[in-house]
């Protein structure tokens, strides 16, 4: 485990510190208190205390979305998270840069290859996710932790805090969240995807969604600046619906009718990529 990672991480049973040993073959982190949680032969650690309530992506998931983001499709979103996060963690020794529901940990390693003294921590649900995570820089750690628990990390320990597309926990973000520190959250804007809403009927993005981003951050976070970035895409039909298996939508769409809209597309199909990314503050 990397040094900066490590003596961040806590223990998610007790909050205590972890070290880090080995037992016969296997890296172990081990609390005072004797709580101990194994590193998979993968890479990542699982610090998950009690069962998660979903397993999250599937290796087949997984892998389409990895091949999709590594097209280049989504450089736009990367290259403005980390032109956000390069001032913010510049100023502080030593930064720890976390994404929580990081999936194969893409815009984590994007910022730390912005960031030369940066440590980062990728954290999600899914092992096949983070089995990629654990590979995605060399300066990152991965672990298994569900978002919506107490997170493994010391209080005020992360200068940056990347949200893209995910899951927010407003007071444990605020928690471990440096006061000098960030969070940067990625949401679509009104006109993501526009083309495919259209024509596939997806869901569509809420008017009130900055709104909603605010209200889950539950006033532990005031807004400083937001922008929004854009690129159009050209995707064939398979790329398509990884797009649309990586939203909402999946989990609303019938997977049959989907899949004839889909076939029905010209290819390649013109998609607007469009997002907002709003810098928040801990008050």
């Amino acid at each position: 485990m990397l040094p900066p990672v490590l003596t961040r991480l806590r223990c998610p049973v007790c909050g205590e510190p972890l070290a880090e040993s080995t037992a016969g073959t296997t890296r172990v982190l081990r609390c005072p208190r004797g709580h101990s949680f194994d590193t998979a032969r993968q890479g990542y650690v699982n610090l998950l205390a009690g069962r998660a309530p979903h397993s999250g992506d599937s290796a087949e998931m997984v892998a389409a979305r990895a091949d999709f983001l590594a097209a280049g499709h989504y450089d736009t979103v990367a290259a403005a998270l980390a032109a956000a996060a390069t001032p913010i963690a510049s100023g502080q020794p030593y930064p720890l840069v976390v994404e929580p529901g990081a999936g194969t940990g893409h815009y984590l390693a994007a910022v730390l290859a912005a960031l030369p003294d940066a440590a980062g921590l990728a954290l999600d649900v899914s092992k096949p996710a983070l089995r990629r995570a654990a590979r995605a820089h060399p300066r990152a750690a991965a672990a298994l932790a569900d978002t919506w628990q107490r997170l493994p990390l010391a209080d005020r320990s992360v200068a940056v805090l990347l949200n893209v597309f995910a899951p927010r926990n407003g007071p444990e973000f605020h928690r471990v969240l440096d006061p000098a520190g960030a969070l940067l959250v990625v949401t679509p804007a009104a006109d993501h995807l526009t083309e495919l809403v259209d024509a596939l009927g997806l869901l569509r993005v809420d008017p009130t969604k900055a709104d909603r981003v605010a209200g889950s951050l539950g006033g532990h976070f005031v807004e400083e600046a937001a922008g929004e970035h854009r690129a159009r895409l050209a995707l064939t039909r398979a790329e398509v619906t990884t797009l649309v298996g990586m939203g909402p939508s999946a989990w609303h769409a019938d997977p049959e009718r989907l899949a004839a809209r889909i076939a029905a597309l010209p290819e390649p199909v013109p998609v607007t990529l469009a997002v907002r990314l709003a810098t928040h503050r801990p008050r």
